[in-house]
């Protein structure tokens, strides 16, 4: 019984394992990336941090406890949210 001819494969599978390097260098380590700044981020969040939360509201920090953050957004005006939604850094 002859063996089949496999040559025809090579071609496909080096184009697939391309597409798979493209997609994870463009879409998986920048994503990656982000993910772990705003990890970091989180971790330094402290009393006094300036901030901007994810729905665009600016404070300060005036209280940080494990799963929330107390933000001033005015003068005696207090927020609570939960530590996730700090975005970034005033700058």
């Amino acid at each position: 019984m002859p063996q089949p001819n496999l040559t025809y494969l090579v071609p496909v599978a080096l184009f697939l394992i391309v597409i798979v390097l493209l997609f994870w260098s463009t879409v998986i380590r920048p994503q990656a990336k982000v993910a772990r700044q705003h990890e970091e981020l989180l971790k330094q969040l402290k009393v006094g941090d300036k901030v901007i939360t994810a729905g665009g509201i600016y404070g300060r920090v005036v209280a940080v406890d494990k799963k929330t953050v107390t933000l001033e957004i005015a003068r005696e005006t207090r927020v609570i949210f939960d530590r996730r939604s700090a975005r970034r850094m005033q700058d």
